[in-house]
């Protein structure tokens, strides 16, 4: 039997190499934000020129999001505003906070579910900054532990984690063979899993959803895991606003995953369908906050 195909998205190379993201990161710690926004400038525009596909889907969605034909501007906005949030997870995973306005929404209602002494799953998408709850996570004293594919960004994941070693050890890896084990012993300790929900990895465990009036392909590993292990799922987001402004969404999305063996295919294309609407509602509120810049409805039927 053949092994499922990779999704576009793993099968991208990671663009960029170590050296210039080592400068980077070298840059914005020893001569500050505002001169290392400047060096994206000549970055993002070196980008938005050299790669056609990433531009071409990117003004596809840009339009459904904005409800208008996107402009080259809003191509840029999109292009820096993803710049932006990776210079900031410099800052973030060096836990330098204090430099930045912050707000954290629905954290009251994480508590008080943590409070039953089980953990919950975090389910996000790349909308904003997904590394500001970990990094920030300790802040308020929640242990976050993310199940992520490294491999497709293992340059910039590399050069930002040796400011922070704890954050590898914290990182699961999907599809290992201890990865279902870990995660359960992470939730029975009363931690968080953080994870994605907005790409399939094209291993055949997805579901059709409707995003922006389209058919779209979304996993459904997530929720069916949260139903498998009976974990409360919320959903996190977190917007950049511009300048130094972030705000993390925090929302129950399925407080009580259940259903019987019969009817767990309904339920969770139910469920992902929820998660898909809170997406695109997040994505009209903030539309340069999301980062796929891949054709998103290519795996659709109809798709062109």
């Amino acid at each position: 039997m053949n092994a499922p195909a990779k999704a576009p998205w793993l099968q991208k190379r990671e663009r960029g190499s170590r050296s210039a993201m080592q400068f980077m990161k070298w840059l914005a710690l020893n001569c500050g934000r505002r001169i290392a926004r400047l060096v994206l400038v000549p970055i993002c525009t070196y980008f938005l020129l050299f790669s056609p596909r990433a531009r071409r889907t990117s003004r596809e969605y840009l339009a459904c999001a904005l409800g208008r034909p996107a402009r080259l501007a809003d191509l840029w906005r999109q292009y820096f505003t993803f710049a932006a949030t990776v210079l900031d997870r410099v800052y973030f995973i060096d836990g330098r906070f204090g430099r930045f306005d912050i707000e954290v929404k629905g954290l009251e209602l994480l508590r008080r579910t943590l409070a039953k002494g089980r953990g919950c799953i975090l389910l996000g998408a790349h909308l904003g900054s997904f590394e500001l709850l970990r990094t920030l996570a300790p802040e308020h004293r929640l242990s976050v532990n993310v199940v992520m594919y490294e491999e497709n960004a293992a340059k910039i994941s590399g050069v930002l984690n040796t400011l922070n070693p704890e954050i590898g050890s914290r990182t699961i890896v999907p599809g290992e063979l201890d990865t279902v084990l870990r995660i359960s012993e992470c939730l029975a300790r009363g931690e968080i899993i953080a994870m994605l929900g907005d790409r399939s990895a094209g291993s055949g465990k997805s579901v059709m959803c409707r995003f922006f009036g389209r058919e779209a392909v979304f996993p459904q590993g997530p929720l069916l895991l949260a139903l498998s292990l009976r974990a409360p799922v919320y959903w996190v987001a977190g917007l950049y606003e511009g300048g130094k402004r972030y705000v993390i969404h925090l929302e129950p999305l399925c407080e009580e995953p259940n259903a019987g063996r019969a009817d767990r295919a309904a339920w969770t294309r139910e469920w992902t369908q929820r998660y898909a609407d809170r997406l695109e509602h997040f994505c009209r509120i903030a539309p340069y906050n999301w980062f796929n810049f891949y054709d998103f409805w290519s795996g659709s039927p109809g798709a062109r």
